[in-house]
């Protein structure tokens, strides 16, 4: 199903700008997009429509706490947090992050500050919330000292990441920021049809080759038209590659390099496409981009109705990047800004 393109007299009314400040830059950064209506709460592991599921702190209660007055009493909480660390594995935090935030429910409970299950609710809630504030976890996106802020979009095939590029032009559009897609994935006709189409939809120029073009020479055109027409942003998409695939990855450093060269400290942002769905796969796949160029931010999409949402903690943990969107529908509008707080809640009540 193809996602719906935007209404042409929605766009003002769906989005508001809040511009912010990089402190490493003279100039503003870029912006932390804010959706007027539809916030991050409620909206990601459900949707309207999806059979009712028992949420992850349900799960929690009725096999790790079902004798939580044991703990308040005795200090015993041993058999709380095997049950704790069951769930959150099956949630795909992973084996490191369900470790780490098992070990910070039990020092807790040791130094007597978990007594309840409320007690426990919000210390689970807190370690996820300040495990995604860890490390690198700024989730705004950085504008260049002066434009066109350039951001290359990397992943595999199928994680969205057409979609991704047609929600975040989209949402540019309605903050009055000028827009150039590159289609430099010449690898499948089809791509640079959908990018064209999504341009086309949101109010943006397009720049791309024919299918067997040479993907860096659409990147280093995208990048000259969108210097010479004054462009706010260039968003150049690459071939939806096997991260597996070495010629194809060795094609996505050349764009990286071919993309620095035309405009110094380009690309300001390099942002990886990851589903949501697929589990701790997703870690592997993002250790394999990581390695072949600098990742600056994660996009997780899917992140609706069938994924379970620790792979989001455990991803950021894995590669100590920050998250900056989620994807959480089909429509145009369905892009949420990432925030820690909003996610830590929605993840344990969904």
């Amino acid at each position: 199903m193809s996602p719906e393109p935007p209404g042409p007299q929605s766009k003002r009314r769906d989005y508001l700008l809040g511009l912010i400040f990089n402190p490493d830059l003279k100039g503003p950064g870029f912006f932390c997009p804010r959706h007027k209506q539809k916030q991050m709460g409620s909206r990601i592991l459900k949707r309207s429509g999806d059979v009712p599921t028992r949420s992850l702190w349900t799960k929690i209660k009725d096999v790790a706490l079902t004798d939580v007055t044991a703990i308040a009493h005795t200090g015993t909480i041993q058999g709380s947090l095997e049950g704790l660390e069951e769930i959150l594995l099956e949630a795909d935090f992973g084996v490191p992050t369900t470790l780490r935030l098992v070990g910070e429910i039990e020092g807790q409970a040791r130094r007597g500050l978990i007594k309840t299950q409320e007690d426990f609710h919000r210390a689970l809630e807190k370690a996820i919330e300040d495990s995604l504030r860890g490390g690198s976890s700024d989730p705004r996106i950085i504008r260049a000292a002066s434009p066109p802020t350039v951001v290359l979009v990397v992943g595999v095939n199928g994680a969205g990441k057409t979609t991704f590029i047609g929600k975040l032009s989209d949402l540019l559009n309605a903050n009055k920021m000028s827009v150039l897609i590159g289609a430099a994935d010449t690898f499948r006709a089809g791509a640079i049809d959908q990018l064209r189409s999504w341009a086309e939809r949101t109010g943006a120029d397009f720049v791309g080759g024919t299918a067997g073009s040479d993907p860096a020479s659409v990147a280093f055109d995208a990048m000259d038209a969108g210097i010479s027409r004054g462009k706010d942003v260039v968003i150049v998409d690459t071939a939806g590659r096997l991260h597996t695939s070495g010629s194809l990855m060795d094609e996505m450093k050349k764009i990286d390099r071919v993309i620095g060269k035309r405009l110094e400290g380009a690309p300001h942002e390099t942002l990886l496409v990851l589903d949501g769905t697929i589990g701790q796969n997703a870690v592997m796949q993002a250790k394999t981009f990581a390695e072949a160029i600098p990742i600056t931010g994660l996009v997780v999409t899917k992140v609706d109705g069938t994924a379970k949402g620790g792979i989001v903690l455990a991803v950021h943990e894995a590669l100590n990047v920050p998250v900056k969107f989620l994807g959480v529908g089909e429509k145009a509008t369905d892009l949420i800004a990432f925030d820690p707080a909003e996610f830590a809640r929605e993840v344990l009540e969904g």
